[in-house]
């Protein structure tokens, strides 16, 4: 069988709720059902909306640092003392996007999303990876089938125009596969290529799921050809040090 992606639409949620039991009741509402290798794609935002990670602008008090960010890169005060909390790192940025990185994700602005939250800030979840591997238990301990989950968010690639889906955590799948020692179709031997399994899964799955207004924070991926697993993924497997990354050595040159 060849690879099907199958959308699943939603309704708005307000404040907090529990995630797992929203995710059986749209996909049972969705006349689709997870079987056994499925993966579950979900969006960063979906998961951030049931943690209430969401900032309310009048809540957010100001630092120094954060004057100091918002006049070097004329981004809003508020928005810059978010970004200065939510970041590992601030490498730098351009007017209106700081790029930094948090639990080894690079992204501008740390992430956070202004659009479809009434001006509001949405944050990235808290523990996506612990998430995507709840989820993961509780759909094996459930129904006895072993899924892979993705937490997908769209990303701006260097160079390209337009965003594509990136996997900011996943489980239950292996999230990287090693085509080193293969061959090409010239017979070459393959020396440093890994192939983005998460990255190109989500990015698929985000086709689906849309950019603006279609409310379909979940998408089920099947026949995928992705490898399942039982052990647990962390973040340091889908990132490199970025003193290792072409584009940010080369830029930083």
């Amino acid at each position: 069988m060849s690879l099907e992606v199958f959308p699943v639409k939603a309704t708005k949620k307000e404040g907090k709720f529990d995630l797992y039991n929203e995710i059986k009741k749209l996909v049972k509402k969705n006349s689709v059902s997870l079987k056994e290798g499925d993966i579950l794609v979900i969006s960063s935002k979906y998961i951030s909306n049931s943690q209430g990670r969401i900032l309310d602008h009048n809540s957010i008090k100001l630092s120094e640092k954060a004057y100091e960010l918002s006049k070097k890169f004329s981004i809003n005060q508020k928005l810059s003392e978010a970004i200065i909390r939510e970041s590992d790192v601030v490498f730098g940025g351009v007017s209106g996007f700081v790029i930094t990185s948090s639990n080894n994700i690079m992204a501008p602005n740390a992430g956070i999303d202004k659009s479809n939250s009434q001006g509001k800030l949405i944050l990235y979840p808290n523990d996506p990876y612990q998430v995507a591997e709840q989820i993961k238990r509780k759909f094996f301990l459930d129904y006895n089938l072993h899924v892979g989950i993705i937490i997908v968010d769209s990303r701006l690639m260097p160079a390209r125009i337009g965003t594509s889906g990136v996997a900011i955590a996943c489980s239950g799948i292996e999230p990287v596969l090693d085509r080193r020692a293969t061959k090409d179709l010239d017979g070459n031997v393959l020396k440093v290529t890994f192939q983005a399994v998460a990255d190109n899964l989500a990015s698929i799955a985000n086709h689906k799921m849309g950019e603006a207004d279609e409310l379909i924070p979940l998408a089920i991926i099947r026949e995928s050809g992705a490898k399942l697993t039982d052990r647990r993924i962390s973040s340091e497997e889908t990132a490199i040090p970025y003193d290792e990354c072409i584009y940010f050595r080369g830029l930083k040159k």
